[in-house]
């Protein structure tokens, strides 16, 4: 139980957080290129169309029998999951949450202290789960990055939970 972390405070619904799972959710980032690259918003409608696009186009040249690549990409995927160092983005937990109209202060609570963010700032959060394919177990259970990466080389560790006011 001292992985979860509690989203509370000035919300509609209290959310409990296991960042052990994250590992299998399709929102998580790699966090080694992440900040280094371009942050781009696209619509998810738009992600999915191309994807399907892609996929018929494979199909169209190839058939629609698995080639042997897929198998090969799979194992790649694997071996990435396995030894890759990852992060998840905050604002759905957040969104999902609801916070009051009234709520304007977003607090992570540490075992060495708190820190105050703005609310807008909280959303762009990323939270790291995994570095090198291992938990993060002795300063964790998750490491909180700022949207922007200001805080890249040294994010704020030890999270306990949240709280909004």
């Amino acid at each position: 139980m001292e992985n979860i972390i509690i989203i509370s405070g000035k919300v509609k619904y209290t959310i409990t957080l296991d960042p052990g799972v994250w590992i299998f959710d399709d929102r998580r980032v790699d966090l080694t290129t992440f900040f280094s690259t371009k942050l781009e918003n696209s619509n998810s409608l738009e992600e999915y169309t191309k994807a399907v696009s892609k996929h018929w186009d494979r199909e169209i040249m190839e058939g629609a029998i698995y080639p042997p690549t897929l198998k090969s990409e799979k194992k790649f995927e694997k071996e990435k999951v396995l030894t890759g160092t990852f992060g998840i983005p905050f604002r759905p937990f957040l969104l999902n949450s609801e916070p009051a109209s009234d709520a304007n202060t977003f607090i992570i609570h540490c075992t060495e202290g708190e820190y105050e963010l703005p609310i807008e700032t909280a959303y762009d959060l990323i939270m790291g789960f995994s570095n090198k394919g291992k938990p993060l177990t002795s300063d964790g259970p998750i490491h909180v990055y700022l949207g922007d990466g200001s805080n890249q080389h040294s994010p704020i560790k030890n999270v306990k939970s949240f709280s909004i006011k």
